[in-house]
């Protein structure tokens, strides 16, 4: 398989990264039972390098799949009831759910029927995807997402497109109905051609032209204990499928939930997870486990943290690809260096250029 980038890969479209190929699982509901985890991690040490990472979609990603190995993956992963057998129907599960649904409550009965008629939605670019954040507050508003269901702040549920602050109240029961509806005028109106709804210039149909604004935003979830047992925190948004396993052996977890904040939801555990030093910061892979990175990334950014005040992103090139929003410091790989801004995004123009490793420790006193 030839290693094309820029896209998001899935089960039936693996990329090509430094460290082999990246196969994508997207959780029905974000959602994975004991069987389903432990049956996956197995699965990664088998056919991939045994590292799993969390993205900022609350998907899965197995690293270091081959040639040879990704399609016996991804038929472990049918079997487990994780990836659908059908591509193109895989290709349209791009939804993110609020994880603190609760059976029966609004998020959990749109994402559900969502699901239930993916068949209906249009071919949508594939970064493309939807948000399901239908509790009190909305707590994904930070997490990307084209299509958003969300309370407003006169309770009731909306419809947003992202880039449009204003969304359109949805009547009860009648939310995947406009949501589907919004998808198929994206595609109508040349949102394909724009590749995302933030990026779409088309003015919003009337119907979906409303003047409702979201709620304000609820805190994210945090590490520690929850309501459905312990939010563990991931550095880097990454964790090694054997040091899972062993975790479950020992735990009463019955499932686990995904996150687009480098947790993991973790149902009925007992354990309360110590304090991560890394919660404040972000890094991508870097190089060399990816292509498009000059520079290594999560080791500086592990011997920087505790020296950086506020948020501090280390990105391998100017895509930004572990945060979008901007940071207290960044530092993004140039050929071979790195570029330093504050309070900015991956990419930004720098307030010092094409530092070497030495150099910024010796800036923030870390050497």
């Amino acid at each position: 398989m030839s290693a094309v980038r820029g896209w998001c890969p899935t089960a039936w479209r693996p990329m090509a990264a430094g460290d082999g190929l990246l196969v994508r699982v997207r959780p029905q509901l974000g959602r994975l039972d004991r069987n389903q985890m432990l049956g996956l991690c197995a699965a990664a040490v088998r056919y991939g390098n045994g590292q799993i990472d969390v993205t900022n979609r609350a998907n899965l990603q197995i690293r270091g799949a081959t040639d040879s190995s990704w399609e016996a993956l991804v038929a472990a992963l049918v079997d487990l009831a994780l990836v659908d057998p059908d591509p193109q129907r895989e290709a349209r599960r791009a939804i993110l759910v609020a994880p603190n649904w609760q059976t029966g409550d609004d998020t959990y009965r749109i994402a559900t029927e969502l699901e239930a008629r993916l068949a209906e939605l249009p071919e949508l670019p594939g970064k493309v995807g939807f948000a399901i954040d239908a509790g009190a507050a909305p707590i994904l508003t930070t997490a990307p997402a084209d299509f958003r269901i969300e309370r407003a702040a006169t309770g009731r549920l909306i419809l947003r497109a992202e880039g449009r602050e204003p969304g359109v109240a949805i009547a009860l029961g009648k939310e995947v109905d406009a949501l589907i509806a919004l998808a198929q005028w994206f595609v109508a109106t040349g949102g394909a051609e724009a590749g995302r709804m933030a990026r779409h210039a088309a003015p919003l149909s009337d119907w979906a032209a409303g003047d409702d604004r979201p709620a304000p935003p609820g805190a994210p979830l945090a590490p520690g204990r929850h309501p459905l047992g312990a939010a563990q925190p991931l550095p880097f948004g990454r964790i090694d499928a054997d040091t899972f396993i062993a975790m479950l052996a020992t735990s009463p977890a019955s499932a686990v939930r995904t996150t687009p904040w480098r947790l993991l939801l973790i149902e009925g555990a007992t354990h309360i997870p110590a304090p991560d030093p890394l919660a404040a910061t972000d890094a991508c892979v870097g190089a060399p486990a990816c292509p498009q990175a000059s520079v290594a990334t999560r080791d500086l950014a592990a011997r920087l943290a505790p020296f950086v005040a506020g948020h501090l992103h280390v990105s391998g090139c100017a895509k930004g690809c572990a945060r979008a929003a901007p940071a207290s410091v960044v530092l993004t790989g140039r050929d071979g260096r790195y570029d330093l801004a504050f309070d900015a995004r991956a990419g930004a123009p720098p307030a010092r250029a094409g530092l070497e490793v030495r150099q910024i420790l010796d800036h923030f006193g870390a050497a």
